[in-house]
This record gives structure tokens, sequence and C-alpha cells, in this order.
């Protein structure tokens, strides 16, 4: 080696070694590896117990998370599922989408349900942009319009917010609390822009502005600047856990475009959605559970329209905690999670539902992808088209037809039950940390 080449060298260390040593601690991240519904807040409820901050990073109330914390069930909508632990504070960053209508409410349920003393511990970027209820409208008119092409959205309002943002006339919570006479301007031009789009929809300004002059003094305890706040923890050492809502096959850019949300809910959306660089992520645990659901429309390669399908719905009581909607239901399917772990980088996994299978004598899994002439795929399809026309493979798994639900040691499991989380690790080649065997926080075995 040149001397040059040496000394380029050692500069190239040094700055790296300074770079990554501004931070005491890392950022670990829970993601969805499916189509949501995976069972993420109970992970992040597990998690957060050991962790100083929780942080939802993009989405909205769209999103929803129960979680079972000393036999209370908690709902979540925008609230961060860590907010259970009361000595953890919570986030709601700069990507979310906040409907404060709704986010109070949810406040409420919940302080009712026990929550305390949330005024100290929630935290809400001053830059996350705001949903009207008029984009909840629209959302709804734009479904409607789709007919039966509709996309199966939440009708939350999140695309419309998320396309406001876009077009550089949303407004931000930020803008709330400062001069009211320029959101009051704003939010005049940003109803005559959807009055021209949609003239059926009626806004009483007037009123609206009233309710957000209450609105602005509520939220303005918990408004700060979140990237700050994160960056200065960070070098403090403080633990920071980030909960991805919805799934990485729901993101705009990587799931079954155009039936996904509105935003990035894979790993690239935890870093643009709090303002972090990359060196900052520590673990990126994938939450998949034993089988596959999806809610609302869209392509759903493993999905069983028979009876396996409806067991699995009836014993897994899939019905979505925002929509009521049933999910559909089938076998795990591990082309859609290489997939996933491949845009992800996850460093290890989490199994929920396992003991949803308990009853069944075989368990299928979808092993590979298959073009009509049966060749196999050996990427993702990348189009609604594409994927509609790929045939599944399958191995067959004998059952295990015994209960895992009081199972707490992972070598106690039925030997079949062991042998399904071993054949999933090894397909993907990521560690299979945790397995969980029922709805609460005391059901995740630890697998080592």
């Amino acid at each position: 080696m040149s001397t040059t080449s040496a000394i380029n060298g050692n500069h190239y260390e040094q700055l790296h070694q300074g770079r990554t040593s501004m931070y005491k601690s890392k950022v670990d991240v829970v993601l969805g590896a499916q189509w949501g519904d995976e069972g993420k807040g109970k992970v992040v409820d597990m998690l957060a117990s050991d962790v100083d901050i929780v942080c939802r990073c993009q989405g909205g109330n769209n999103a929803g998370h129960t979680v079972v914390a000393n036999g209370t069930e908690f709902d979540f909508h925008l609230l961060p599922s860590g907010v259970v632990n009361e000595k953890c504070i919570s986030v709601i960053g700069n990507g979310v989408v906040i409907h404060l209508p709704s986010l109070f409410d949810e406040v409420l349920k919940n302080e009712a349900k026990g929550l305390q003393q949330l005024e100290n511990r929630l935290i809400i970027s001053d830059r996350a942009h705001l949903v009207f209820d008029f984009h909840q409208h629209v959302d709804g008119m734009q479904e409607a319009e789709k007919g039966g092409k509709s996309l199966g959205t939440t009708k939350k309002g999140i695309g419309p917010a998320y396309s406001s943002k876009a077009t550089r006339n949303g407004i931000r919570v930020g803008e709330l609390l400062g001069d009211f006479n320029l959101f009051s301007e704003k939010f005049k031009s940003i109803v005559n822009t959807h009055l021209r789009l949609f003239p059926s929809i009626k806004v009483d300004v007037d009123a609206e502005l009233a309710r957000y002059k209450d609105y602005a003094e509520k939220v303005r305890p918990y408004v700060k600047d979140t990237i700050c706040f994160l960056h200065t923890a960070l070098r403090n050492g403080k633990t920071i856990l980030v909960e991805g809502a919805n799934a990485a096959m729901l993101d705009i850019d990587f799931g079954t475009y155009p039936y996904v949300t509105s935003s990035n809910c894979s790993i690239g959306g935890v870093l643009t959605g709090l303002g972090l660089p990359p060196q900052t992520i520590g673990e990126v645990i994938g939450v998949v559970k034993a089988y596959t659901t999806r809610v609302g429309d869209g392509p759903f390669p493993t999905e069983q329209l028979n009876e396996v399908g409806e067991l699995l719905q009836t014993r897994g009581f899939e019905v979505g905690v925002t929509t009521k909607r049933k999910r559909r239901c089938g076998w795990l399917d591990i082309p859609l999670l290489k997939y996933t772990s491949l845009v992800n980088g996850y460093t290890c996994i989490c199994i929920t539902k396992l003991d949803i299978l308990d009853t069944m004598a075989e368990i299928k899994v979808g092993i590979n992808y298959k073009r009509s002439n049966g060749e196999k795929l050996d990427h993702f399809p990348g189009t609604i088209s594409e994927l509609g026309g790929i045939e599944v493979e399958y191995a067959v798994l004998p059952g295990w037809q015994t209960s895992t639900e009081h199972i707490r040691n992972f070598k106690e499991l039925p030997e079949n039950a062991q042998n399904y989380v071993r054949f999933l690790e090894s397909h993907l080649s990521v560690p299979v940390r945790w397995v969980g065997v029922g709805k609460g926080r005391e059901s995740i075995i630890n697998v080592h």
C-alpha cells in the first residue's frame, strides 16, 4: 500500500469513527413484515419496558395496535404503543399526519382505562402535518368514485393529507401554534383548493377555525422540535425504539401499489419521519405473523378462500382494529418475507400468533412464486398484473395439534412447532428471536 493510500485509509477510518462516536446509543426499530396487523404493538410494548423513548415515524390514525397490559386492553391509532410504559417518553415524529380531534379522543379513551400523566411524556413534532375533516371526506369520496376498483383505504384522510403535503399546501402543527391569522389564511387557501376539486364537500370555515383555535392551546404543551430532542437523547445514551405503523407490503414504494398506504412504512420512513441518519439504526426487528393476513383490497398470493381461511380468521379473531373489517387470511408467504427482508434489512424476527395454528394437522408454507410455464421467479413482482399471474409452490409441514398458549420456554414447544419456526428461520437466513403464543406481553417466548 502506498503512503498516500495509507493516509487516506486512516483518514477515512478517523472520519467514520468520529461520526459514529457522536452517539452513545442506537435506535432499534420494529417493522411489520407483511400487510400489517402482525402484532407490532405487542412487541413494542414488550421492548418499551426497557427503553427511554418510543417513536412513531409515519402514517396516521389509519394504524391500529392493540396492547394488553395488566389485563387491560388498550387500542392505539396515533399514540405509540410504548405509551403504556409510564417511565417512557412517546414521540410522534415529523413524518406522521395528525387528525387532532382523533388524537385527543384517543387520549381521553385510554386515560379512562388507566393511562396516566400523558401530558408529561408525549411529544409531538412541530413539523408533523395536520389531517383535517375535509381530507377525510375527500378520502371517502375518492374511494366511492372507484366503485368496484376501490383500494380499501380506512377513509381516515391519510392519503389526501399526504397529497396536501406533497403539493406543498399542507399545514404543519407548528403553523397552528404560530400567528393564528397566518394559519387562518393557509386554512382558507387549502379549503378553497379542495372545494375547486371536490365541489360537493361542505366546510364551515368559521366553525373550523374556532375549533382549531381551541386545539392550538390543547396541543401546545406537547409540541417541540423532535429532531433536536432525539439527537440530544442519542448523544446522552438514551435508548430509543421506533414503532413502524402499517407494514412493508403497504409501503407506497415497495408495497403492492396502488393497494398500499400513502407513506413509507419500511426502514427509509424511519429516517425521513424522524430526522435520523442511517448510522443511528441498531436492531431492525421484523414482526411476522405465523400466517398471512391483509385488510382491504389488493393481491394476496397465499390467500385461502376456503375453510382454512375461515379457521384462521375465526381462531385469530382477525378483525381490523381501525376498520372493524374482517381480515383476509392465508398461509405464510416466504417469497414475500424474503422481499421485505431485502428492503428492510431485518437483524432478527419475532413470530406472532403461532398458537392460532395449534389445531391444524398440516400447515402449508408458500416457498416459491412460479409463472404459469413453471419458471420460478427470482424477484418479487413489481406490478399487480404480474403478481396476479403467479402460482405459489407450497411446502407441507406437519402440525402439532397441541395447545401452545401457556408455554413460556421455546424448548417446551411441541417439536413440530419448533420445526415450523426453524423452517422460517432457515429460509429467511434471519434469526428468530421471539415467538408469540397469545395476546399479552407475557406470552412472547424468548427463543434464546
